[in-house]
C-alpha cells in the first residue's frame, strides 16, 4: 500500500507542478499559434462561435453606459443563430475586429461546468490523478474555471433528468456563485479573450481533447465546490444553487 500511495503522491505532485505552470505569460494575441488559429481550433472541435465585446481600458466596447458585464457578452442579440463553426466566417470576423472577444454558445454541441477557480484547480488535479477523461478546460478572468463537456441534450422529462436549478443563463450568473451549468440558452467566453484589468481567458487543456460526459466530472466538481464554500463561509458561497 505504501508503494501505491507513493506512486499516487508522485503523480499528484507532477500534476500540481503542471497546473502551477499553466499561468498566462503575456497578451493572448501573442499566444502560440495566434488568436485566429486558436479560434479556428475551437471551431474545428465543434464549438460554435460568435463575436463578443472587448475591453477598452476598464470599460466595455459596447455603447451601454455602465455595462454590467464588460467584454463578456456577445455583440449581437442574435448570437444564438449567428454562432457558427464555419471557418471562413470566423476568419472574416477575426480579421474585421482584431480586438473582439468570442463567445461559444452552449447547449448545441457542448455544455460548460463553470466553478470557482480554486475549486476547479483542486477538482482537475483529482480527476487527472484518478485517470478520468477530462475534456477542454479554461481559466476565466482570474476567478473561474470552465470544464467543457458534451451537451446533456434534450431529455424528454427535464424534472426526472435534473431536479435542481443548476442551469445557468447569462442573466442569472450572480445567482450561481458555486457551480454553474451552462447549457441551452447560455454561453461562455472562448479562449483567447481579454477582460478589463488585464485579465484573460486562457486554455489549460485545449479543444483537441474530446468532450466528456458531464456526469463523469460532476461529483468531483461539486465536492470541490462544497469544500471551497466551507473555506469561504464569510463570503456566503454555495456549492449548490437554492430554489427561489
Amino acid at each position: 500500500m505504501s508503494a501505491e500511495f507513493g506512486r499516487r503522491s508522485g503523480a499528484q505532485s507532477r500534476i500540481s507542478q503542471w497546473l502551477r505552470g499553466r499561468r498566462p505569460k503575456g497578451p493572448v494575441e501573442n499566444a502560440d499559434g495566434g488568436r485566429e488559429a486558436l479560434l479556428l481550433a475551437a471551431a474545428a472541435a465543434g464549438l460554435p462561435l460568435a463575436q463578443a465585446a472587448y475591453p477598452v481600458g476598464y470599460r466595455c466596447s459596447c455603447d451601454r453606459v455602465g455595462c454590467p458585464t464588460p467584454a463578456r457578452h456577445p455583440i449581437s442579440f442574435a448570437w444564438q443563430t449567428q454562432s457558427t463553426t464555419d471557418r471562413a466566417q470566423i476568419e472574416r470576423w477575426a480579421r474585421h475586429q482584431p480586438k473582439a472577444n468570442f463567445i461559444t454558445a452552449t447547449g448545441m454541441v457542448h455544455d460548460v461546468l463553470d466553478v470557482p477557480l480554486d475549486a476547479g484547480r483542486e477538482a482537475l488535479e483529482r480527476l487527472l490523478a484518478s485517470g478520468v477523461e477530462v475534456g477542454p478546460v479554461a481559466e476565466s478572468g482570474g476567478d473561474r474555471m470552465l470544464f467543457f463537456t458534451a451537451t446533456r441534450g434534450t431529455p424528454e422529462d427535464e424534472d426526472e433528468w435534473w431536479p435542481c436549478e443548476l442551469d445557468c443563463h447569462p442573466e442569472t450568473m450572480d445567482e450561481h456563485p458555486g457551480l454553474r451549468w451552462h447549457c441551452r440558452g447560455s454561453y461562455v467566453l472562448v479562449p483567447p479573450a481579454r477582460l478589463p484589468g488585464d485579465l484573460t481567458v486562457e486554455w489549460v487543456r485545449g479543444p483537441e481533447h474530446p468532450l466528456p460526459d458531464p456526469l463523469t466530472l460532476l461529483e468531483t466538481l461539486t465536492d470541490a465546490c462544497a469544500r471551497y464554500a466551507g473555506d469561504n463561509e464569510s463570503e456566503q458561497l454555495a456549492a449548490w444553487p437554492h430554489r427561489g
